[in-house]
């Protein structure tokens, strides 16, 4: 299935920023359909507001847990503060794999 133009802006600016060997993105949203968020947000008719991340970079290399998350979550500022409700994020080193 080809990817939304919401999990293409997150594919290009991660690649970008952390030259992944490995980039999984996976449109979660389907899952949260029906389901109120807190201030009443939804999951988006359309999907695209719920995503499971794996990105393999060695740009994580030495970075803990949070900080990885933080990285990933600073690049993606502009997602999270729109059209993106959740994000779950797993973040690993090449040799972690």
């Amino acid at each position: 299935m080809p990817e939304g133009p919401i999990a293409t802006i997150i594919r290009e600016k991660l690649t970008a920023a952390l030259a992944p060997a490995r980039l999984d993105i996976e449109d979660d949203s389907w899952r949260h359909a029906g389901h109120h968020h807190e201030g009443g947000m939804d999951a988006k008719p359309g999907g695209e507001s719920h995503f499971n991340l794996t990105v393999v970079s060695t740009a994580f290399e030495g970075q803990g847990r949070l900080a990885r998350q933080r990285m990933v979550n600073a690049l993606l500022r502009d997602e999270l503060a729109g059209p993106v409700h959740a994000l779950s994020i797993k973040a690993l080193s090449p040799d972690e794999i």
